[in-house]
Formats: structure tokens, C-alpha cells, sequence
């Protein structure tokens, strides 16, 4: 399409009003002023037409040129992705770096996969064949972890292939197949960022997302396909839990972005996933993660977008019948973005100055997680896993709230848990998750008594807080030995199980069979506690009992590759317990 300019009349901050753009369209991608920083325009108005720019425009003054190219924002897609740093539209970060030093220049462009690059093709069809949108035309190995598939783009319907070039070594620039109209097929393509990409139907989520935390998978698990919000105040641990998840999570890719955090959060981010190996695989952690830095230095404005560019990689990588988790750190940050842009267009604000708008801005970025079964005909999922920042850790603010509207898996990080140094901080009583029936299959098929022991834990979890708000008033000596027996396994159960130490190299990953027998092991140790106390042994003689650390080291004393000597743990319990039994039984028949 050719090109239309218009000239600045006003500048605000970020966003810029410029007139002669009239038959341009919304969310066309404009170049604004004489360095050309990227913009988009996000609204037109009698002859007005306002853009928001996603890069500093210090020194920018009004009647310098805007460009529009008509054409949405896109992101170029293609092999080269995994393991790269970009912010939030798509520049390279480590080759800006080369280019211009430590400092992003305004207008400052690099190619966001590298043009020079020579990848390995192999073709998958020949000529004559023919094809449908999404379909692979053949395969490039991106990394160890990773066989990209070169897709027909899903704007290619109805061909045949003209013709097919042999395997060999080609660059992204460079095309491999022709259809018969004359549309070429190259190792990338484009895609709108703010467009979903299309899939052939929306499937029921079945598997969970299994990351290797206790109380993420047992507790409250989260579906291949699903969304999640963490929300928490400042320390609580969102990243560190975002970091644990992105690193043993079986997904088959990692998108980690990083939309307002503070420098020195991605900094880490930067410095150790390229440090950390795949437990899958002993390579990097790199070769599946793409990483999408755009920190709270950065222009506020790209903060928006880079939620929209990272979820587009996301369902490209989906359409390869993949399995991709998204981290976003943190959507408060990117809310205060949309709060800032807002105000910087005096637009009448809603709750807490936030934009009337914001709900339907989060629903448009969850809605586009899911398992699908895309274009190929494989099956593909995304799942979104958001941090929330609320002030203070008041989840009554305007973003937890409306965040909880378009997720069914809510981590409610506590602060006393977190001040205790308890890891991962998620409290189990505001926490919930509604894919446990979704995923029920899945964990019957792996162990049957995943649903019942789920339950009843958590019961005896909340008949624990219960009973701590009497021992507040009256002390635990005050309460019956049935009922101190309760609060003596719920913390059984936060040492045992629920807590988990990420420096501890057994500790770190917990394997799914693992987790049950844990918690088969203190539940039942919890029923037979209780039917001695019934028969009148008191409490002492079950807190007194060895296996009780026993069973509580479990999860740092036992490998995951050597769960049967869980078996020898359970052969002491029985026999400590039976010992009680024995004795006390005798006294019940006199």
C-alpha cells in the first residue's frame, strides 16, 4: 500500500495528534517525526488522528512529519525466535546493544530475526501438492528443543504448489515454495499483534500444566490451555514463582514478559535463565524461552504492546501443535500503562483513574489463551500465567478484580506466609482453581486417590484456620486432643508438603507421583492418629512418635527416581502406630 503523511499539531507525552491521516486505519503503524519512532494510531476524530509512540520522543516538536504505511503493527514471525531478548515491539535487544550501546536511541531500528542466517530446510511436500492455511511445508531445527515448522500463512486458501525448492540451506528472506497464483512461501511471515491467530476449534482442556510445585498441582493446578493470575504485594514472590514455573513446567516453550517490572527483576531474568539447564534436556533454558523485556525505564506506551507481541509468539509457536506457557510480569505495570495513556488523552476515568476500558483490554489477553486444534489439524495450547502487583496487597483494587473475571486459577500469594519465609508464599485459603474437574482424568489415570486426599487436606487445612482463631483466644491447651491433633497435622502438611525449598536439589521439582504419596502418607497418618486418640491415648503419644519428622523430611529425603523408599517411611508409620494401637485397644476390651 502506499504511503500517507500528516503533521504533528500537538504532543502529550507519549501520545501525539497529528492531522492529514484521515484514511488511515485504526492501528495502522505510523513512523512519527524525523528520527521515525514507531507509533500506532489508536483513534481518529474529525480530521484528528491520535497516535501513540512507543519509543522516547524527548525533542520531538509540532509540524514534523508522520508517515503511515497502512498497515497494523505486526511482528515478523520465523526460526530465530527462540532464545532471543526483545522488548516490546520486537527490537533485539543484544544486537541494539552492538548497534548503539547501552542505551535504546530513539528511532533506532534492527531486523527482528537475523536476515544473514542460514537455516537447514527440509521440504515436507512437493510440487502439485495441495495445501491449506497453516499447513507445514516443510521443517527448520531452531534449536536442540525445537523443530520449527514453516507454516502457510492462514491468508494462503485453496492451492496448489507451483513449485518446491530441495532441502538446503536458505535464509528467513529467502522462498521455498510458490503456489500456483504466484504467492510466495518464505521462512517468515508477518502477523498482527493485536489479531488472534486463527485455529480450526476450541478443545476442552484435559491435561494439567504439571510445574513440579506441591501446591500448585495438587492444591490448585492449572490446565495446558489455562489462565492464572499471582497476584501479591511487593515481595511476596511472584517472580520467584514465575521463574520456578517457567523452568520446570513441561510446556514446550517459555515466553516470559517482563511489561513494567523493575530493571534489576529482568536483569536477573537475563543474567541466569541462559545460566539455567532444562531439566528435560540438560541444555540451556534458552533454547525454549523467548524473553520480552520491557522494564519500567522503558517508554510506558510499549508496555501495552509488548502483552499483544508476546501472545502472538506464543499462538505461532501454538499453531506448531506445541505446548506454550506465557508468563506476564507484571499486568498491574502494564495496567498503570493504560492508566498513564489515558490520562495523557482525557478520557474520563473509571475506578481509581484507571480507563473505563480495562477489562475489555484483560479479557482480549486471557481470551486468547487455550488448547486449540490449529490449522494443521495438531493439537496446541497456550497457557497465561499473570502477576499482579495490587498496592499494599489489596486484592480489592480495580486490576485483582477485574483479573479474576477472565481466569479460573487464582494463586493468592500471603504476606505472612512470605515473612515467614514460607515458599512458595500461596495461601490455600483465598487460592482456588477451577480445573480441578477438568484435570481429574488426568490424575486418576496417574494415581486415583488424587481427588479424595486433594479434598480432605484441604478440609483439614480450613478446620485448622478455624481452630487457630480460637487458640487466639483461649490458648491450645483449651482445646480437645481430637481438635490439637488437627492443628499438629496442618503443620505437618505446610512442612511436609506444602513448603518447598527451591535451593534444595531434591526439593526444587517435586514429580506428580511424588506429591501423592506425600500427601497419601500424612492423611493417612492423620486417620489413624485420630482413631487412637478416639480410643483414648493422648496426643503426646503421636507427637512423640519418630516417623512424625520422618514423614516430613520425605520431600528433601527422597529422590524423585527412588520414591519407593516412601515404602519404608510407610513401614515405620505402621509399625509406631500399630505399636499405640495395639496397647490402647487392649485397654478399650478391659
Amino acid at each position: 500500500m502506499s504511503e500517507v503523511v500528516g503533521k504533528i499539531t500537538r504532543i502529550s507525552g507519549p501520545i501525539v495528534y497529528a492531522e492529514g491521516l484521515e484514511s488511515c486505519g485504526l492501528y495502522d503503524v505510523v513512523d512519527v517525526g524525523d528520527k521515525k519512532l514507531i507509533g500506532e494510531i489508536i483513534r481518529q476524530k474529525e480530521g484528528m488522528s491520535t497516535l501513540q509512540v512507543y519509543e522516547d520522543d524527548t525533542g520531538m516538536h509540532v509540524g514534523e512529519s508522520v508517515v503511515c504505511h497502512q498497515r497494523p503493527l505486526s511482528v515478523r514471525l520465523g526460526p530465530g525466535l527462540v532464545g532471543t531478548i526483545y522488548d516490546g515491539i520486537q527490537r533485539p535487544l543484544a544486537s541494539m546493544f552492538e548497534n548503539a550501546g547501552a542505551y535504546l536511541k530513539p528511532g533506532e531500528r534492527t531486523e527482528p530475526l537475523d536476515t544473514q542466517k542460514k537455516w537447514d530446510y527440509v521440504p515436507l511436500l512437493k510440487e502439485g501438492d495441495a495445501i491449506e492455511p497453516g499447513m507445514p511445508v516443510g521443517t527448520v531445527q531452531e534449536t536442540a528443543s525445537i523443530l520449527h515448522k514453516i507454516m502457510v500463512p492462514p491468508t494462503i486458501k485453496g492451492k496448489k504448489l507451483a513449485s518446491v525448492k530441495a532441502a538446503g540451506s536458505y535464509t528467513i528472506d529467502e522462498t521455498v515454495a510458490v503456489t500456483e497464483l504466484g504467492e510466495e512461501i518464505q521462512l517468515s511471515q508477518y502477523w498482527p499483534v493485536r489479531k488472534p491467530r486463527p485455529y480450526t476449534e476450541k478443545l476442552t482442556v484435559t491435561e494439567p500444566l504439571i510445574t513440579g510445585q506441591r501446591v500448585i498441582d495438587v492444591f490448585f493446578p492449572l490446565s495446558k490451555g489455562g489462565t492464572a493470575a499471582i497476584p501479591g504485594g511487593f515481595g511476596t514472590g511472584k517472580t520467584m514463582t514465575q521463574h520456578a514455573i517457567a523452568k520446570w513446567c513441561d510446556a514446550d516453550l517459555i515466553v516470559y514478559i517482563g511489561c513494567g517490572e523493575r530493571g534489576n527483576e529482568m536483569t536477573d531474568v537475563l543474567t541466569e535463565f541462559p545460566a539455567l539447564k532444562d531439566p528435560r534436556t540438560g541444555r540451556s533454558l534458552m533454547e525454549r524461552t523467548i524473553l520480552i523485556a520491557n522494564t519500567s525505564n522503558m517508554p510506558v506506551a510499549a508496555r501495552e504492546v509488548s502483552l499483544y507481541s508476546g501472545i502472538t509468539l506464543a499462538e505461532y509457536y501454538r499453531d506448531m501443535g506445541m505446548a506454550v506457557a506465557i508468563m506476564a510480569d507484571s499486568t498491574s505495570r502494564w495496567a498503570e500503562a493504560l492508566r498513564e495513556l489515558s490520562g495523557r488523552m482525557e478520557e474520563m476515568p473509571a475506578e481509581e483513574g484507571f480507563p473505563a476500558y480495562l477489562p475489555t483490554r484483560l479479557a482480549e489477553f486471557y481470551e486468547r489463551a487455550g488448547r486449540v486444534k490449529a490449522l494443521c489439524g495438531q493439537e496446541g495450547s497456550v497457557s497465561v500465567i499473570g502477576a499482579v502487583s495490587p498496592p499494599g496487597g489489596d486484592f480489592s483494587e480495580p486490576v485483582t478484580q477485574h483479573t479474576k473475571r477472565f481466569i479460573r486459577c487464582f494463586w493468592a500469594l500471603d504476606r505472612e506466609l512470605a515473612n515467614a519465609r514460607h515458599y512458595p508464599a500461596i495461601g490455600w485459603i483465598e487460592s482456588y482453581s477451577e480445573y480441578a474437574d477438568e484435570v481429574r482424568t488426568w490424575w486418576d489415570n496417574l494415581d486415583p486417590r488424587w481427588a479424595g486426599v486433594r479434598l480432605e487436606a484441604l478440609d483439614l487445612l480450613k478446620r485448622e484456620q478455624r481452630l487457630q482463631q480460637i487458640v487466639r483466644l483461649i490458648g491450645p491447651d483449651a482445646l480437645p486432643d481430637a481438635d490439637r491433633l488437627v492443628l499438629t497435622i496442618a503443620e505437618m502438611i505446610k512442612n511436609g508438603f506444602l513448603q518447598q525449598s527451591a535451593f534444595d536439589e531434591i526439593d526444587v521439582y517435586s514429580v506428580p507421583e511424588k506429591q501423592i504419596l506425600i500427601l497419601q502418607l500424612i492423611m493417612e497418618f492423620y486417620r489413624r492418629a485420630a482413631a487412637i486418640i478416639k480410643m483414648g491415648a493422648p496426643l503426646i503419644r503421636i507427637t512423640d512418635l519418630p516417623v512424625r519428622e520422618e514423614i516430613v523430611r520425605i520431600k528433601t529425603s527422597v529422590p524423585n527416581d527412588k520414591l519407593d523408599q516412601i515404602g519404608i517411611v510407610e513401614a515405620h508409620m505402621n509399625e509406631q502406630l500399630s505399636s499405640i494401637e495395639r496397647l490402647y485397644r487392649k485397654v478399650v476390651d478391659l
